[in-house]
């Protein structure tokens, strides 16, 4: 409203420059531009993002597999991490255990895995996530990490390109003061010499 209501100020001024003019018309673009098309650009990569993480789940859901792992006794060496680490587990005391699984192929394997289980003892049970060798791998993304993602990267767009627009402001208002100056000196050159003479017409 103020850059709107600039322009119409200076429209009709005496007193108005063309950069004062300008100056106010880049004020509204750059309004408008944050209003309209900063939350457009926001949905648009958050959608987007959307879209591509949820392809990606699809494929990860395909190629990975749950599987249940047994628990055969402690281990010395570490091996692959067995939880998903944005899973709150995580975050506990993981232990070492030797354990045994089956893979997709049907066969058993037996390794180190590192888990969050409480108690290590024999027998215990966990489940992990397997490719189609048998290898352990992370669990799929779940829908809701898919989601938290998609809107960050949405609202980091918008941000990012209300960041540009503002910018972009900053570095025309800069050159519209610098030939605004640039005006003053070569107006000042011409006058400044018979500034205060009598019969100089000033």
């Amino acid at each position: 409203m103020r850059a709107a209501a600039g322009i119409f100020r200076w429209r009709h001024n005496p007193l108005r420059r063309a950069t004062d003019l300008a100056e106010a018309w880049v004020a509204l673009v750059a309004a408008l531009l944050l209003v309209t098309a900063a939350p457009v650009v926001g949905w648009i990569t958050g959608t987007l993002t959307d879209e591509s993480l949820r392809q990606s789940v699809r494929i990860q859901r395909q190629q990975r597999h749950a599987t249940t792992a047994t628990v055969l006794g402690p281990a010395t060496v570490a091996g692959p991490a067995a939880l998903d680490p944005e899973s709150a587990a995580a975050s506990e005391q993981r232990r070492v255990v030797a354990a045994e699984w089956t893979a997709p192929d049907g066969t058993r394997r037996t390794g180190s895995l590192t888990t969050g289980l409480r108690s290590s003892r024999t027998g215990a049970t966990f489940t992990v996530w397997t490719d189609g060798f048998g290898r352990m791998v992370p669990r799929p993304m779940e829908p809701g990490t898919v989601r938290v993602h998609a809107t960050l990267a949405g609202i980091g767009a918008a941000l990012a390109f209300g960041l540009l627009v503002e910018c972009a402001r900053r570095i025309v208002l800069w050159r519209l003061v610098r030939r605004r100056f640039a005006d003053l000196d070569r107006a000042w050159a011409a006058v400044g010499p018979d500034w205060g003479r009598a019969g100089a017409g000033s």
